[in-house]
């Protein structure tokens, strides 16, 4: 394996294919003190995604209970475990090397590709197929206060504010669309790709073989089999909407389905420039930028793992979520506020894209991305023509970070 460098680890790690970097990332941010757990933005995606036969399983979007809660259960745990199986007492954090090139310090442990080699075999990453009843039913039991076991109606000790000892949170989930993939590196058959334009991962259903690797060793189990098609099917990051080809619209890049509707609008996603080592460049006025490099509120889930997702949490999640404690920082929560909407440059060039798009992870989603796509045509030649976006632009991608939610679609309408 060769070496990638880690900003999360603060240090090089092993991973199945050396450096290579989008020119953005989709990454986003997520004020976890702020959820009602009410899953709209589960059923949104639900909605718009995964309302076929065979999909009835597949929740892209979720949120869940911590520290008990899990979909499918116990994934988090399990993982844990594992990695502590494998490097017993070794899971732990130098915080005295923190800098800016490794703001939480450095980690010491094994990552699941560490892991995965010093055990032997052939798998890319540490990892497991969960049990069929561990997908049967999300947030069973998550909020029901049972008490201690053989003693109904005694619950201990309670709560006081500011200090307590029972806790807990809402982690909402979805696919992280890492830098340094598992489910990618998995796949026997390449079939899983970062998009160069976004960094959003996506499956090629034409490759795909159902092999499931990408559903044992995606350490969030957010890939996802499905019996009806064979193959696996996961998050597409909403990319006709954040591309700016959904007709809703006009070409305006937008927030995906599941932060679009959020009652609480706890989600702040966007796009942040990636330079050619991997890291972000800088730009304080890019609102996910500002949130996780200059206030440092926004905290990675689960750094340990080795992947870099590019989701990050508010500090509610420290310790629960991995984040070494001695790096967190007093510090609330910054909402910048938002711009006005830039509506789209017109422009009469086109620009020829060969050929139809590789199919991503759902195959009705994939065939009505297809036709929201599709400009004009011209059939002399067998290719298409698709007008240029503004999220081609540094302007347009940075007014979609900035943008909390759509003023004329939040709550409506579907990729």
């Amino acid at each position: 394996m060769p070496d990638v460098y880690n900003w999360q680890l603060g240090r090089p790690m092993a991973y199945r294919f050396p450096e290579a970097h989008p020119e953005w990332q989709f990454a986003f941010v997520f004020n976890i003190n702020r959820c009602l757990a009410c899953q709209t933005c589960t059923m949104a995606c639900k909605a718009t995604w995964t309302f076929s036969e065979g999909q009835e399983h597949m929740w892209w979007n979720n949120v869940e209970t911590k520290p008990y809660g899990g979909y499918p259960r116990g994934w988090d745990s399990k993982l844990l475990a594992m990695l502590e199986e494998a490097n017993p007492g070794g899971q732990t954090w130098d915080v005295s090397r923190a800098g800016p090139d490794a703001p939480y310090g450095r980690y010491r442990g094994q990552t699941i590709f560490e892991a995965a080699r010093a055990r032997g075999g052939a798998d890319e990453a540490l990892g497991y197929l969960p049990a069929d009843d561990e997908w049967a039913a999300p947030n069973v039991w998550e909020d029901t206060a049972t008490g201690t076991k053989g003693r109904p109606g005694v619950y201990g000790k309670g709560a006081e504010l500011p200090v307590h000892t029972p806790w807990f949170f809402y982690l909402q989930r979805l696919c992280n669309h890492c830098t340094y993939p598992a489910c990618l590196a998995a796949c026997p058959r390449n079939a899983i790709y970062k998009r160069n334009e976004d960094g959003i991962v996506l499956i090629d259903q034409s490759r795909c073989r159902g092999y499931r690797k990408c559903v044992e060793q995606c350490p969030y189990k957010k890939p996802m089999y499905r019996a009806t098609t064979r193959v696996s099917e996961k998050c597409v990051g909403c990319y006709p909407r954040v591309e700016g080809t959904d007709p809703l619209t006009e070409g305006l890049p937008m927030e995906t389905r599941c932060m679009a509707v959020c009652p609480g609008k706890i989600r702040m996603q966007g796009l942040v420039k990636i330079a050619k080592d991997g890291s972000w460049e800088e730009d304080p006025e890019n609102p996910i930028y500002y949130l996780v490099k200059v206030a440092k509120v926004g905290l990675p889930l689960y750094p340990q793992f080795g992947d870099r997702a590019e989701r990050l949490l508010h500090p509610a999640a420290v310790g629960a979520a991995g984040v070494p404690r001695a790096d967190v920082r007093a510090r609330g929560w910054t909402r910048r506020s938002r711009p006005t909407r830039r509506r789209r440059a017109s422009s009469s060039r086109s620009s020829p894209c060969s050929g139809p798009p590789r199919r991503s992870s759902s195959s009705s989603g994939w065939r009505r991305a297809r036709r929201c796509g599709r400009r004009s045509s011209t059939a002399a030649s067998g290719r298409c023509t698709t007008t240029p976006r503004s999220a081609t632009t540094a302007t347009a991608r940075r007014s979609f970070a900035c943008r909390w939610s759509s003023p004329s679609t939040s709550g409506r309408g579907s990729t």
